[in-house]
């Protein structure tokens, strides 16, 4: 009896665990599925914050524009050279990621989507066709040490493209490691390129519309409105969402068609009266091995995203450091300002006055050019240009040097623009033809407008005044004054002109209850001169306003944020409130 009793207890405790088994989940399983849903999602949104934070943080503006300038200056073979770049990156197995974004942030979500979709499936198919005639031994042992290989490979033999598909969409496979690993499957070339190139689309639309949204951020040559970033945003996180539920999707396919054969067809052998294929053990082993690999891959997601979070957070609050020990990379070269020359009164003073003329006809008190006018008066520009050619640089003194070098810059940057005339930005004149064209003549020397810049006047003159005096032809630089700068006269010019830029919010805006200041970009791009002369930006700046110079001394310590810089022509036409 007591033997009998024994056996019901341990056949009832059998039926127990079969119904637990066969049954509704349990509520801790559950709970665990809505917890890893939950930190999934989470550590997919601070990732992408975290992406958008270092974006900010760094000067990228002034790499995309190197990256631009480089681009521009090939023409058509811009897009083509960046998409040749895609395919030798994915053959080489370099990730492509920062291609994808970079493609999105200069050419936009059109073309960069082209481009990043013909580049990676042209390496994919180089790829798979290495493997398959070039490299198959050196690509086999690559596929031994893959636990799924072999899954896969019986997969595609019999569902063919329908599971490239899915591992396309699937994260289970590195994208360039499956490019090989296919050559070695028995599916056709041109099905698995139609597969890939498809399959292909929604991860590269991400990270297109990533690095558009990104360059948009950091590019912006205009403040955008609140309904643009609003649309932005919510388009990314469309995009996410759409991704991420496809991902999910092709996941759980791939799980129901590529399978270990130690997991399928195991009642194959079993008695037909055991009633089932897989024993309650045996199903709560699988479910828990797919629980122990689907926590295993949100630990490692959620660890990216504290490791990025982390590295965001320290590239935020270092930017500064960062950005001075990138100076000079991408942007301005960095000098050691010095005072070159002695002031000489005695010596021979230059001649502006033909330039002279010319700014007070046809440039008003704020700055805007009626280049159309001027257009009509082009030979009294070549003929002042023309003499300033002659005069002998080392025969005039120190003040007489730095006005005629200011003037020779901007009175080439004038006659650029008339010799493109009509053009709505100076960015639109070819980078060999602008600031790098080695072809003005002032003094007897051949400089380009950059070696005027940064080789004649920055090294040799300790004065960052300059940077508001020097004129780009566009919006967001300093206005040209409407007359020409004299050597008697150019500190006092000098002066009133870093004095207006300073008064008018397109250039410099403070406000003392938020303590926060926003400067030009200028400040950014010439950090190290400004630090040079008075320690940093800051105070630098607070020399031209009283409201900035009172929050310093009150202790206060706002941290420059940059306005927006408006390449747009400093045309009449243009005129707009500074």
């Amino acid at each position: 009896m007591e033997n009998t009793d024994q056996a019901l207890s341990g056949q009832g405790h059998e039926a127990t665990h079969i119904t637990r088994g066969a049954g509704e989940p349990q509520p801790e399983k559950v709970l665990s599925e809505r917890v890893v849903t939950v930190v999934r999602g989470v550590s997919v949104l601070l990732i992408l914050a975290a992406i958008l934070t270092i974006f900010r943080s760094l000067p990228f503006d002034q790499v995309m524009a190197a990256m631009k300038n480089w681009i521009a200056e090939l023409g058509f073979w811009g897009p083509v050279v960046l998409t040749l770049m895609y395919v030798v990156a994915t053959v080489l197995f370099v990730p492509g990621t920062i291609l994808t974004l970079v493609a999105g942030a200069i050419f936009g979500l059109g073309i960069g989507m082209v481009i990043v979709s013909i580049g990676s499936t042209i390496g994919a198919s180089l790829a798979f066709l290495i493997a398959r005639y070039g490299a198959r031994d050196r690509v086999a042992q690559m596929a031994q040490g893959n636990r799924h290989f072999g899954a896969i490979d019986r997969a595609i033999g019999e569902g063919g493209w329908k599971i490239v598909a899915l591992l396309r969409l699937s994260p289970a496979l590195p994208f360039n490691l499956q490019n090989y690993l296919y050559g070695l499957t028995p599916v056709p070339f041109w099905p698995y390129v139609l597969t890939s190139w498809i399959a292909m689309m929604p991860g590269t639309f991400l990270y297109v519309y990533l690095g558009h949204v990104t360059g948009a951020a950091i590019g912006a040559d205009r403040e955008r409105s609140i309904a643009e970033w609003a649309m932005l945003g919510v388009g990314l996180l469309a995009t996410v969402v759409v991704t991420v539920y496809v991902t999910r999707l092709a996941n759980r396919k791939l799980k129901e068609q590529v399978d270990e054969p130690a997991e399928i067809g195991v009642s194959s052998n079993s008695d037909e009266s055991a009633g089932c294929d897989e024993s309650p053990d045996e199903e709560l082993a699988t479910s828990q091995s797919k629980s122990e690999t689907s926590i295993g891959s949100t630990i490692r997601l959620a660890a990216i995203a504290i490791v990025l979070v982390g590295v965001a957070a320290y590239v935020r609050i270092h930017a500064s450091e960062i950005e001075r020990s990138l100076a000079g990379m991408f942007g301005p070269p960095s000098v050691q300002m010095t005072e070159a020359y002695v002031t000489n009164p005695s010596g021979t003073s230059v001649d502006h006055s033909a330039l002279d003329g010319l700014l007070h006809t046809h440039v008003d008190d704020a700055g805007w050019v009626d280049y159309a006018g001027m257009k009509t008066r082009e030979r009294e520009l070549d003929a002042y240009l023309d003499a300033i050619s002659h005069v002998s640089f080392e025969k005039i003194g120190r003040d007489e040097k730095l006005a005629l070098l200011i003037n020779g810059y901007n009175a080439a940057t004038l006659k650029l623009i008339l010799e493109n005339w009509p053009v709505d930005s100076i960015k639109d004149i070819p980078e060999s033809q602008r600031w790098d064209a080695e072809r003005w003549i002032i003094g007897g020397n051949t400089w380009s407008l950059n070696q005027i810049e940064h080789e004649q006047i920055r090294p040799n003159f300790a004065e960052p005044r300059i940077h508001f005096a020097l004129v780009c032809a566009a919006v967001g630089c300093p206005p040209l004054r409407n007359e020409a700068y004299q050597g008697e006269q150019i500190d006092e010019q000098l002066q009133q002109q870093t004095e207006y830029v300073h008064r008018h919010a397109t250039w410099f805006q403070f406000e003392s209850d938020e303590t926060r200041l926003r400067l030009t970009q200028l400040y950014k791009w010439y950090r190290g001169d400004f630090e040079q002369a008075d320690g940093s930006m800051t105070k630098f700046a607070a020399k031209y306003s009283s409201e900035l110079r009172k929050a310093l001394g009150a202790g206060q310590s706002p941290t420059p944020d940059w306005l927006p810089y408006d390449w747009q022509l400093n045309a009449i036409k243009n005129k707009q409130p500074r």
